[in-house]
This record gives C-alpha cells, structure tokens and sequence, in this order.
C-alpha cells in the first residue's frame, strides 16, 4: 500500500512540474549567457581533478564526462570488500555521515559508473549528442547530499541555490542553519533512509549526489529530478578535490568566481609546498585509531598521504598502493608506526580530547612513540567547521600540517585552523 501511494504521489507531483515548468516566467529562470560561457575567464578545464572533463560546443553547450568507474577502482585500490568500513573511519576528509555512508549499492545503475550531462544554455536551441543527458543551466535550485558538495557553494557564496541537506550535525555555517531554521532549506535525512515528500516539496531542479553508497537513491529517481555524481570525494590529491568547485559553478553560472577562487588556492598551495620541499628532515607520519578490532589505515595514494609529503613528512605506508581504506589489526600497524614521529586522528569527540582518552580507549595505543613524546597531531569535527570548509581550503590544512612537521617554516605568530598538537 506505502508503495502505491508513493507511486501515485510521484504521479501528481510529475503532473504539477510539468505544469509549473509550462508556465514558467522567463524571470524565474535567466538565460544563460552563451558570450559569458564562452569567455576565456569562465572556461572551465581542469587541471588536477580527474573525476571530471569538460568539452565545449560552438553552440555553448557544455559536454560534461563524469568518470565513476575509473575512479571507482582506483578508490578500492583491490579492497572492495572492506571498502564500506574502510572509507568510513580511514580518514577524516570522507568519513562523516554526510560524507560516506558505505556503498554496498550503486545509486543509479549498478553497471554503470560513468556518467554525461549536456549543460545546455537556457532558452537556447541546441543539438545534444546521443548519450548525453541535458540539463538547462543555469539551475534554480539543488540539493546537497554531502558536505563537500556544500563547500564548494560556500566558497561561491551561492547558498541561495542549496534548498535541502542530509543533516546539520558537525554544521557550523550561521547562514546555513538560519536558513535551515527558517525553511529555506530542508533536512532530507541520510542515505538509505531519505523523506522522499520533503525532496519532492524541495523542487530541485537537480539533486548533487555521491555514487557508490548504501542507496537509497531509487526512490528519488523515481520523482524525474536528475540526479548529478560529485566526486570530489574520490580524488587523490588535495587541489583535486578542491578543483570540484569548478564543477559546480557551471551548474550556477559561477565559473568566473571558481576560476578565481581556485587559482589563488592552487597558488597558496603550491607556496607552501615549496616552503617545505626545502627540509631535509622529513618526520614519519601515521594515521586513524582503532575501532572494532581493526584499523582502517588511510592508504599509501590517498590523498591525505600525498597532503602528508608536500608537508615535508613521509607517510608510515608510503609504498601502500591503496587509496582508500587499508584494514589493518593493530599488531601489524603497530609493527610499522611504532616508532613514527607524529600521529594523526580526527574524530568527534565530546567535550576535550586527551591522551588520557586515547590511552583509555586502547591502553596500546600509549606504547607508540608519537604518544609518548605528546606528537599527536588533532582536529575534533565538534569544535571546527572540518568538513565544510576544509575540502576548498587544502592550502590552509598544507599550513597547518607544515607548522607542526617544520614550525620553522612558520611565523611565529602562525595560528592554526584545524590540526594542532594535542596537549
């Protein structure tokens, strides 16, 4: 009976769209500017991210190649069975609900994991090529699935297209939880468990979503809003996933403020990481902590790994080939990081976090070195904005990281953002 009246449901809803979308007034929906598109300022072409290509037509219509497959098996790195757990307590950048939830399912289709949009000028007459599904750009409205995808409409001050989230747990945005107070965005719930009704009164035009979870997708397919990969998630290196804010501006009609914005976190970036290319003392570094018996070490081409090197350290399992999760037991982490100089947790602990919780919660974990001369390197995602900023600010965690590994780098008065040493 739920599934019958969810039909029907989806059935009025189609109904009054397509009536809505007849009717539309050409001020409820701009055209594009094809000029402004084609401009040698909002060209957008990638430089690090590998998630995603960009081809123009003549016409201005934009091709976008979404590549998830090849992504897909560079992030299970051969450990696809353990890929749920391991992405989800690895590494901080993509561990937190809004972030990864596990993928035992695909979103969308199960054989395919490579995906192409048409980005087609509004009002304009155009030719989309076999394959491609069009979208008119610019859009009026989306949801945010994670996050990450979040950051990128942050850094773009867009947050008048965002009109639903999965959560506002570890959400420190003032706009956006005033906004949430006052309607203007909807909690939609979490992956595998989401309010098909209050996606559907949201009206996006598209929803953001990250493939390869636990599902729960199906449902809102159904409802004919077209469903977008971001996989800024999946990158592997730190600009990488920064350079998806270029993605999403095409979607909005913001390429000229990414192209902007990018450039100067591709030049503070490469600043820093010219500062600690000069060290010779490079100190070793591991990651994680503990939990179920196990301990998913983040790989040795993850790119928190690579962020580790262009701070001037060497990452514990550098000869690692994995990018996501590594499921280690604890004597054979022990065995590598027993004697590294730093450690590196994030987590979300209540109240303060200190050696004396990290020792409480495996009496083992006092017998590394990094414990025993206070090098553990923390950030708590209760206390900082972590995931929905940190993915458009990689120059400002290189800093951090480096004012630890090499304060000397530093000034003096250096104050850090996320990762300090824990006291």
């Amino acid at each position: 009976m739920k599934r019958i009246a969810f039909i029907a449901l989806t059935a009025i809803f189609a109904m009054t769209m397509n009536s809505c979308k007849n009717n539309l007034q050409k001020k409820d929906y701009p055209k594009a500017d094809v000029t402004g598109i084609m401009s040698k300022d909002a060209l957008i072409q990638p430089k690090y991210a590998k998630g995603f290509t960009v081809k123009y037509q003549k016409d201005g219509v934009r091709l976008v190649d979404i590549f998830g497959s090849e992504m897909e098996m560079k992030g299970m790195g051969g450990m696809k069975k353990h890929h749920d757990k391991g992405m989800k307590k690895a590494h901080g950048e993509h561990s937190g609900k809004m972030h990864m939830m596990g993928d035992k399912e695909h979103m969308m289709d199960d054989h395919k994991s490579d995906y192409h949009f048409a980005l087609v000028p509004r009002g304009a007459k155009v030719n989309v090529p076999a394959g491609y599904t069009p979208i008119e750009i610019p859009i009026k409205s989306t949801i945010c699935m994670t996050l990450l995808q979040l950051s990128n409409f942050t850094a773009l001050d867009a947050h008048d297209y965002v009109k639903g989230i999965t959560s506002t747990k570890n959400l420190f945005d003032k706009d956006i939880l005033k906004r949430v107070k006052e309607g203007d965005i909807v909690k939609i719930g979490q992956e595998g468990n989401f309010d098909t009704e209050v996606v559907m009164a949201a009206n996006p035009d598209i929803i953001f979503i990250s493939p390869f979870k636990r599902g729960g997708y199906e449902t809102i397919k159904e409802t004919g809003i077209t469903l977008i990969p971001h996989l800024g998630y999946k990158e592997l290196s730190p600009l990488g996933q920064a350079e998806w804010i270029k993605f999403v501006s095409m979607f909005i009609g913001k390429e000229k403020e990414a192209n902007k914005i990018f450039a100067g976190i591709e030049k503070r970036y490469q600043a820093a990481k010219a500062l600690a290319l000069k060290v010779k003392n490079r100190p070793v570094v591991f990651s994680g902590e503990i939990h179920g018996g196990n301990w998913f070490a983040v790989g040795g081409k993850n790119y928190l790994a690579q962020m580790f090197r262009d701070a001037g350290a060497e990452y514990v399992l550098k000869n690692d080939h994995h990018t996501g999760g590594v499921p280690m037991d604890f004597e054979s982490l022990y065995a590598q990081a027993a004697q590294a100089d730093y450690w590196r947790i994030l987590n979300s602990y209540p109240g303060n976090f200190s050696y004396d919780a990290l020792k409480a919660s495996d009496p083992r974990n006092a017998d590394f070195k990094a414990f025993k001369e206070k090098h553990v390197i923390y950030c708590n995602m209760k206390q900082t904005p972590y995931y929905e900023l940190s993915p458009v600010q990689p120059d400002i965690l290189l800093k951090d990281f480096i004012a630890i590994f090499h304060p000397e780098l530093m000034p003096k008065d250096y104050k850090p953002t996320y990762y300090t040493l824990l006291k």
